[in-house]
């Protein structure tokens, strides 16, 4: 049966051109009211994404959701502030669909929202991780070398000491999930960087 929200859907205007070089202004304002709608639904997609990792261990000590959940607990507990536990919260929310570059999918997914800084960490975290598990693998666990002249290879150093790779402990005691989704949401309705910005900030 279809649902009263798919039959409206449905019935929504929509922009009338076949090519977008043949588009008019009265299309895009169509279009520009559906993305800011849609735009404003991020954090919950988000932190649905995010529950797709709960019971997922790939033969670690907890789940994944779980490693997600105490690297930003601890990050929290550390005194760190919102955008830097979101970060931590969402490090390795590309498990599921970027099984080989899970960093990069979680470095695009908050970067309209944090310092370069921030972005940087969670976008080369994956290699500074390696350091601690890379030689079991047959991998270099000296790859964040490479990242010597980073201003920022301290700081990701540090995430990964202080928070990351601390994160598998099966006792502690993590916050729960609906800890951080106020946060998740203040600092996802908060985009500075990103080409379409303007855009959605448009009434």
């Amino acid at each position: 049966m279809t649902g009263e929200a798919d039959v409206v859907h449905a019935m929504a205007e929509r922009a009338a051109f076949r090519e977008m070089k043949d588009g008019t202004a009265e299309d895009w304002q169509i279009i520009g009211s559906e993305y800011r709608a849609f735009a404003r639904g991020l954090p919950d997609r988000v932190l649905d994404h995010l529950r797709l990792l709960d019971g997922d261990f790939g033969g670690f000590p907890v789940c994944r959701l779980e490693h997600s959940l105490q690297t930003a607990t601890r990050a929290h507990r550390d005194g760190q502030d919102e955008p830097y536990v979101v970060m931590a919260l969402l490090h390795d929310i590309g498990d599921t669909l970027g099984s080989y570059n899970h960093p990069d999918v979680a470095a695009a997914i908050i970067k309209p929202f944090v310092s370069e800084e921030l972005h940087w960490i969670c976008k080369n975290h994956g290699a500074f991780q390696g350091y601690y598990y890379f030689h079991f693998l047959g991998l270099d666990r000296d790859a964040r070398d490479a990242f010597a002249d980073s201003e920022h290879f301290e700081a990701c150093r540090a995430f990964c000491e202080k928070y990351d790779q601390k994160a598998f402990d099966p006792d502690y005691d993590s916050e729960p999930l609906s800890f951080f989704e106020p946060m998740v949401r203040r600092v996802l309705a908060r985009p500075t960087k990103s080409i379409y910005v303007k855009a959605a900030a448009e009434a």
